[in-house]
């Protein structure tokens, strides 16, 4: 079984060229959605958090307070920083296990979908990795039209992810997303095709 990363940064079409992927019959493992879960259910790394930054991580009923958290934490690079190195090493673990599950049920490709997948370390662990590209307008535009956010908090956003370019750098296999879903499907395709069939680049 070959392992794939894929990464694109906001707004670049990861989660459409992940359901591609998923059509094809890959397996996918969001790791942001993981992520989010681990802080809201594992009870380790949420005694970590309301360590780190205090009880009101949680509310009363036990949820995650994400407005306390993006006002009190996610406007600090530095608090930032402290709370991926707390959840990124939960994700990787609960990579693994989903890697030896697939590997189990004879999957051919486990794709692990990461917006911080250099910044996190993920790249480390995988065989190869794909970018998702798109124009940066085209980016801001569908961002602010999901997300219904101003283009200032949009640029905020994308200032704490790494430069599109030098993801392109790094990266085995770079998917453009500019151009037609269809076009987004061949590009995926041909991914797939070399990345499971021949191993390599």
């Amino acid at each position: 079984m070959k392992t794939l990363g894929v990464t694109g940064g906001i707004g670049s079409g990861k989660t459409t060229a992940c359901e591609v992927f998923e059509a094809l019959g890959a397996e996918v493992f969001y790791a942001d959605d993981e992520a989010k879960r681990l802080m809201a259910e594992h009870a380790g790394l949420r005694a970590e958090i309301a360590e780190a930054f205090g009880e009101a991580s949680y509310r009363a009923d036990g949820t995650l307070n994400r407005d306390y958290l993006a006002r009190e934490v996610f406007a600090d690079p530095a608090k930032i920083e402290q709370v991926n190195a707390l959840v990124h090493p939960r994700v990787h673990e609960a990579f693994g296990e989903r890697a030896a599950e697939a590997r189990q049920a004879g999957r051919a490709l486990l794709v692990y979908e990461a917006a911080l997948i250099y910044e996190s370390g993920g790249a480390a662990r995988l065989d190869a990795v794909a970018v998702v590209h798109a124009p940066e307008a085209e980016r801001i535009r569908r961002v602010r039209e999901r997300d219904e956010a101003t283009e200032a908090e949009v640029r905020a956003r994308m200032a704490h992810q790494l430069d599109a370019a030098e993801k392109r750098r790094r990266a085995d296999y770079v998917i453009e997303n500019d151009g037609t879903e269809a076009d987004l499907r061949a590009e995926v395709e041909h991914v797939f095709e070399t990345a499971v069939r021949t191993g390599g680049t």
